[in-house]
């Protein structure tokens, strides 16, 4: 019998039952939208959660991330790190900035914080760091650099639901701290987003820039546009928040066994734990070194796909490379991140993986 194949993540879903006891109101009320009761309740668990002083919901996190960057009134350019998903930079191109390119650091792959002084200019507005597989950036040297040159830090925390530093929650930090809900993170509303932040004043604006920009009844008063989480998404975050301290459990369990299969192995390394974080295990990234391993990312990858177990080259290629800003950035800027980028591969990883089959997928890593 041919082995079941294997997804790279698969989402987590709540009881269905639990989920149309949820959206039963909906039919009670009428509301789909407009930031309705379930909103409004989802809005409160996530506070408490995510032990933050406010949080904006969102339809998804681009558009989070989108409407930060217009609160801040941020201009010119914004140093950020080009080992991150398409959207980080595509948001920062989108709303008319310059992303500047800082290396990223090998022990975490996060903002390399020594190299960003360098590059900041006169017309350096802010920083957008990125929390990446459930990893930290370095705050607290993040936040002595932004207030000595008096910038702006808005964090892509996309990755770091649930994640905290010295028991302070992820969302805390910076300005702005922008969630992801997609259906492939740890906690979901299918898709979904959210702007965590510590300045009360924020809220009124990024409530109108979600709605159109919409100030009364009878008035717009700026361009916005229509971000809003509906209430079916705000069901699913709704049911996903009972099951999230369980969910990551379930990870962390997976996460010890690939370390147990592959520790110790010669040109292949994983991320260690941080000092002072607790994680959310969001991912499994492993980097091979082609010439101690030998084989290279590319070849594991394919042994995988013969076996129907899908990984990810995840960030691959970086947002610099993309063909849609060819000519725009040098990927011999940041030497570590293209280092990163052309080895690393995130294994399979969600909460209903068996344990059976992450010996499976060793054991094909492991193959020579």
């Amino acid at each position: 019998m041919k082995p079941r194949s294997i997804p790279v993540t698969s989402p987590s879903l709540p009881p269905l039952e639990e989920y149309i006891a949820e959206i039963k109101s909906i039919w009670d009320t009428g509301l789909l939208t407009n930031m309705g009761p379930l909103h409004q309740k989802l809005t409160g668990l996530l506070v408490d959660y995510l032990n933050v002083k406010n949080i904006s919901l969102f339809t998804n996190g681009h558009l989070a991330l989108e409407c930060a960057i217009e609160t801040l009134q941020l201009t010119g350019e914004v140093i950020t790190t080009p080992f991150t998903f398409a959207s980080t930079t595509h948001a920062l191109i989108r709303q008319g900035l310059t992303p500047v390119f800082c290396d990223i650091s090998p022990m975490d792959f996060t903002l390399d914080t020594s190299k960003m002084e360098a590059l900041i200019t006169e017309k350096t507005s802010a920083i957008v760091p990125v929390h990446v597989y459930g990893q930290v950036c370095n705050v607290e040297k993040i936040d002595q650099i932004a207030k000595k040159y008096g910038l702006k830090v808005i964090y892509d925390a996309a990755h770091a639901f649930g994640v905290k530093i010295n028991g302070q929650g992820i969302g805390r930090f910076g300005d702005i701290s922008m969630f992801s809900f997609h259906a492939t993170k740890v906690f979901h509303t299918i898709e979904g987003g959210a702007l965590t932040f510590s300045d009360s004043s924020y809220e009124e604006r990024l409530s109108r820039l979600k709605n159109f920009g919409i100030s009364s009844p009878e008035d717009v008063t700026e361009v916005g546009t229509n971000a809003k989480m509906n209430e079916f998404q705000a069901a699913m975050g709704i049911c996903n928040i009972r099951y999230i301290d369980h969910q990551i459990a379930l990870r962390k369990k997976i996460v010890d066994c690939y370390r147990e299969y592959l520790d110790g192995i010669r040109g292949l390394s994983y991320l260690s734990p941080q000092k002072g974080v607790t994680t959310n295990y969001a991912y499994f990234p492993v980097l091979f070194d082609e010439k101690e391993f030998g084989k290279t990312r590319n070849e594991v990858v394919e042994a995988l796909k013969k076996e129907d177990i899908l990984a990810r080259k995840y960030f691959y290629p970086l947002t610099s490379r993309f063909s849609c800003y060819e000519g725009r950035y040098q990927e011999e800027a940041t030497p570590v991140a293209k280092y990163i980028g052309d080895r690393i591969l995130t294994l399979p990883l969600f909460g209903a993986l068996n344990l059976n089959d992450v010996k499976r997928i060793c054991q094909v890593i492991l193959e020579r």
